[in-house]
């Protein structure tokens, strides 16, 4: 197999190349975002709107814009525009919190929204992630999360 170059100093003129597994990776990565991407148009909602709910889902009814901005890793104006559209569609209310925090709630429509919508997704995640064994799942979690930490460092490395 052919050496893959590694580049230490991101700050050189060597023009870099993108190995082949990296093109692999990549297209793997835009394949699951289409995917979801074309999950969430074909349930009827904006991509937004899916993450939001799919967040509620994850969370429990009654969490905070906060949390879904923790797990979604939606921008704040994304999900503040967001969530106040499925407010009006009669999906999610407001609940005072602490300070001036809201809670998120869902509303009988919205519950049944999730239901209908976000269940199956869920259900079609877990019968997926559970085709792998125990073993190649941790390990699939780790290789990512190692892969994760590595690029935040190297994209890091750019801003110094």
């Amino acid at each position: 197999m052919k050496n893959i170059p590694v580049y230490k100093d991101i700050h050189s003129d060597e023009k870099p190349v993108i190995s082949k597994p990296l093109l692999e990776f990549n297209k793997f990565y835009k394949e699951l975002n289409d995917l979801y991407h074309e999950t969430a148009l074909n349930a009827g909602l904006s991509e937004s709107s899916f993450d939001i709910l799919y967040s509620v889902f994850e969370l429990g009814d009654g969490c905070l814009q906060s949390d879904i901005q923790k797990i979604s890793f939606l921008p704040k104006q994304t999900i503040n525009s967001s969530i106040h559209k499925l407010e009006k569609e009669g999906y999610i209310y407001f609940s005072d919190g602490k300070g001036r925090s809201k809670h998120i709630n869902l509303t009988p429509t919205g519950k049944l929204l999730i239901q209908e919508k976000i269940y199956p997704i869920v259900k079609c995640e877990n019968n997926s992630f559970s085709s792998l064994n125990k073993e190649e799942q941790k390990l699939l979690l780790s290789m990512c999360k190692k892969y994760i930490i590595s690029l935040h460092n190297e994209f890091n490395k750019l801003n110094e």
